[in-house]
């Protein structure tokens, strides 16, 4: 009987797909003994990106919530990664140094997520990741286009095998796969990856991805990226239960622990109820996501900012836009930040009046290829235009910045310690790097939701006004009465 195993994305992705990324490290922290328990593979927790949301949003040290949740799983190795070089924003030196301080802090495996599959840059992440004694897996970015065939796939697959990756996964950020390219895509990958494991990560997006990943381990992929109810499905990951239930009626077996994962599911369920979070359903098929290929949440936001300029009547319109810009584009594949890219132009020509009468930096070093290779030529007519802007003639000599660590020290501090120095680079708000170092030691308290009964208990008597001369709570053969502090 083969095994299928499972790597838990409801600290990371799945959260940041449906609750905008809300969660806490506390909330977190509370379930975490039951996590490392459950048997999960793998543990996804944190991009590199999210160290700044934690700053200016959460006002979270990051490298406080990788100690705790590392320190609260120990296991369970943690994933941490993402879009790690070649947008021009962080230095390599500051990520290079980065790998290394997050090892020390307990993370176990880098992920590689290279936009272009650029191979000079994903040489450079694997090279990193195994001088800080990182294990790596390279994701091949899975998109729909008449170029981004399963021939190209398997040959972006062999490249990366061959450049020492230790883990493979078919990322489906869109939630683009079928059943029917499933059972083209990974054979053509499996035989060009030399044994490496293969596993797969997509979202519910179109409705798909559940049934690619069963379609996925009848064909040889060894693991499966999944998250928990309440945050499993909608624009998130299948959820752990019905790939596990499912992947099991099919013949396979797991080291997944069900009655944890009831626990779980428990947990979430609760802080979704007391926050107000949306919880994850299942989305109907919708043909249009092969056309414009927004990760789920995007169309969400730009609805938003459509409304706030009066223009809430143009989001189809949008929409065809994006799509419209993609192919002229060459078919960027629309992952972080490409999608965001497109999508700003795509508000911008709908905006002005005028297809590409304003087009943003980012564009034009996209045409320019400062990021990297394209994947197919950008069309003439688009090309020409933006080569005539007096701005692409001033950004054609661009490159990005990269000052040495040394140079970056001069910059924030010789005195400071390795993990400020990657805050302060990292972040855009020096203001609130300070005042998280300042606040000392993070909270950690938080109700576990599987235990509704001490949950009760815990909000009570951490109320600050205890108005009142008892509290009795009785269940069953459970009986608990705490004497108030009436004022």
């Amino acid at each position: 009987m083969k095994t299928v195993n499972f790597v838990d994305t409801t600290l990371r992705d799945a959260h940041q797909s449906l609750w905008n990324g809300q969660m806490t490290t506390p909330m977190m922290l509370a379930i975490a003994p039951v996590m490392d328990r459950a048997g999960f593979e793998s543990v996804d927790l944190l991009p590199l990106v999210y160290m700044d949301w934690l700053v200016r949003y959460l006002h979270e040290n990051p490298w406080d919530r990788m100690r705790l949740v590392a320190e609260a799983l120990p296991n369970t190795p943690c994933i941490i990664g993402g879009v790690l070089i070649g947008f021009g924003t962080i230095p390599d030196s500051a990520t290079e140094l980065w790998m290394k301080r997050v090892a020390d802090v307990g993370m176990r495996i880098i992920r590689i997520n290279e936009p272009y599959h650029d191979m000079g840059r994903i040489i450079k992440c694997i090279r990193w990741s195994q001088a800080a004694g990182l294990t790596n897996m390279v994701a091949l970015i899975f998109t729909d286009s008449p170029v981004h065939t399963d021939e190209y796939y398997a040959a972006k697959a062999e490249q990366i095998a061959k450049a020492g990756a230790d883990i493979i996964f078919i990322k489906d950020v869109d939630g683009l796969l079928t059943p029917e390219r499933t059972r083209t895509l990974v054979p053509a990958i499996l035989k060009k990856i030399h044994g490496i494991p293969l596993q797969i990560h997509a979202h519910c997006t179109t409705g798909l991805a559940p049934i690619c990943y069963l379609e996925a381990i009848k064909l040889g992929v060894v693991s499966v990226h999944t998250a928990n109810p309440p945050l499993a499905n909608g624009s998130s990951q299948p959820s752990t239960l019905n790939v596990l239930r499912n992947a099991r009626r099919l013949g396979f077996s797991s080291n997944l622990d069900e009655k944890a994962l009831e626990q779980i599911k428990e947990h979430f369920e609760y802080i979704a109820k007391r926050h107000g979070f949306p919880t994850g359903v299942p989305v109907e098929y919708d043909v249009a996501q092969y056309r414009h290929q927004l990760p789920g949440g995007m169309i969400s936001n730009y609805r938003f900012e459509l409304s706030r300029r009066g223009l809430e009547h143009r989001l189809e319109d949008l929409l065809e836009e994006i799509a419209l810009i993609r192919r002229e584009l060459g078919y960027p594949i629309m992952v972080t930040p490409l999608s965001q890219y497109v999508g700003v132009q795509a508000i911008l020509n709908i905006t002005s009046g005028q297809r590409y009468k304003v087009v943003t930096d980012e564009i034009i070093k996209y045409v320019l290829g400062r990021y990297g290779e394209l994947a197919a030529p950008v069309e003439e007519r688009v090309r020409d235009r933006i080569m005539s802007l007096p701005r692409t003639r001033e950004l054609m000599a661009w490159e990005p910045p990269q000052p040495s660590l040394e140079e970056l020290r001069a910059q924030y501090g010789q005195g400071v310690s390795d993990q400020e120095l990657l805050l302060r680079v990292m972040s855009t708000n020096q203001r609130a790097v300070d005042e998280i170092l300042a606040a000392g030691p993070m909270k950690t308290d938080y109700p576990r939701g599987d235990r509704p009964e001490m949950a009760l208990i815990q909000e009570l008597t951490s109320r600050a006004d205890q108005d009142y001369e008892y509290i009795h709570i009785e269940k069953g053969d459970f009986s608990l009465t705490l004497k108030g502090g009436t004022r």
